[in-house]
Parts: C-alpha cells; structure tokens; sequence
C-alpha cells in the first residue's frame, strides 16, 4: 500500500491538499482493512487519517485525508448549501464523511460533491455538477470551471510534489518520513 499512497496522495501527506483518494486491489478484506489501520495508527500522529469508502470485489475506494483540512473546507461560504442539496444534514466532517460514505454504498448517483471532500475549489464543484461534467476551461487533478490559472499553478505543484515524493521513496525515505506533520 505504499506505494499507492505516494503515488496517489503526496500532496495530502505533504499537507498541500485536504484528501486523495486511490483504488486498491486486495486479495482479502482483512488485509485492506489491517492496511487502514495500521497506516491510521502510524500517521494519526501527522494529522492524516485513512479510510475504506466503499468495499467491491477485490477492490477498495481509500480516502486519505487531513481531518482539520476537512473540517476548515466544510465551514467554507457556499459548501453547507451544496451538501443540503445532496441531502446532508450537516457539514460536520465526521457526519459528512458518514453520509458520503453511504451515498457510494448504496449506488446512488455518483456523489460529485465528493470534489469537496478532496479540496477541490467550490465554484468548479457546482461547474461540474451544472455542466454534467462538460464546458470545462482545462481539465488535470479536476475539471476546472473558474479560476483557470491558480488551477493551473495548482496543478503543476501537485505534480511536482508527487514526483519529488516519488523519488525520495524510491531512494529508500518512508511514508512516515514524507509526512508532514499538522
């Protein structure tokens, strides 16, 4: 599992960014679920948290995020009348994570208000849900529909900083280590 969280998550363990999420092929439920709980016990400590969003077969949605970065995101103007529309009752991150949770569980329409839960920019939340996806002005980590240069400058960063993390990883540093603490 390492090696998917520097590949897919270095800019949230290098605290540039609120969450990441990657797919994990498993071989058994007690292994992914032994892998989340060893790596949240390990980086509890740098403020990062790990957790299974959705079981299928052979295959595990990991969300690896900064809890105090959720929480600062979900207070933001605009978000609370977004994830009323989705149907949450709350922008506590603890229900939020809960109600997103069993909104993928159960099959729904896919929850695109899940960008929130990644640090995505609000406005290019609503743009994707308005535009169904379509009209974006530039697409990378996200489909960007205002803001077309800081998303750019953001993008570039992430990038770097994945490449960097990468590399050090491969020069033997560990997660723990590429970890910035909270």
């Amino acid at each position: 599992m390492e090696r998917y969280l520097v590949e897919n998550c270095s800019p949230t363990l290098a605290s540039l960014k609120t969450g990441n999420l990657f797919s994990y092929k498993y071989d058994s439920l007690e292994e992914v679920e032994f892998y989340v709980e060893f790596w949240n016990q390990c980086m509890a400590e740098k403020g990062v948290s790990v957790c299974i969003l959705k079981i299928r077969k052979q295959t595990a949605l990991i969300y690896v995020f900064r809890k105090n970065f959720l929480e600062r995101d979900m207070k933001r103007p605009g978000v609370a009348e977004l994830l009323k529309k989705c149907g949450y009752e709350s922008t506590d991150a603890d229900y939020a994570l809960r109600h997103l949770r069993g909104r993928l569980e159960n099959n729904e329409d896919f929850p695109h208000e899940i960008g929130l839960f990644l640090g995505y920019p609000l406005g290019d939340v609503i743009g994707f849900v308005e535009n169904e996806g379509r009209n974006s002005l530039c697409c990378g980590c996200w489909k960007v529909y205002c803001n077309e240069c800081e998303a750019l400058q953001t993008f570039q960063k992430f990038k770097k900083c994945t490449e960097v993390y990468t590399q050090l990883w491969n020069q033997g540093k560990s997660v723990l280590q590429l970890t910035v603490a909270a």
